[in-house]
């Protein structure tokens, strides 16, 4: 029923495709964006097997989502190994 009435929208109106699309792609992207949040290393959801995932990355492990300045690789690990 909504389907329905976003098509006969688009066909008296045809100047809407372009923000249907936008919308669409800003939804999509958010989602996009809240699965890769949800598969990070620091996001538990077995806490039987797994309880602390973030122990088992290695320091060069880059966690932002863009590092313009950073060097990962001349990173050395300052904690302890547990």
């Amino acid at each position: 029923m909504i389907f329905r009435t976003l098509v006969e929208q688009i066909k008296r109106h045809p100047s809407l495709i372009p923000q249907f699309g936008f919308i669409c792609l800003g939804m999509g992207g958010a989602a996009v964006y809240l699965v890769r949040l949800a598969k990070g290393p620091y996001v538990t959801w077995d806490k039987t097997n797994n309880p602390e995932p973030w122990n088992k990355l290695d320091p060069t492990y880059q966690y932002k989502f863009v590092a313009v300045t950073t060097d990962y690789k001349a990173l050395k690990k300052d904690g302890p190994e547990f």
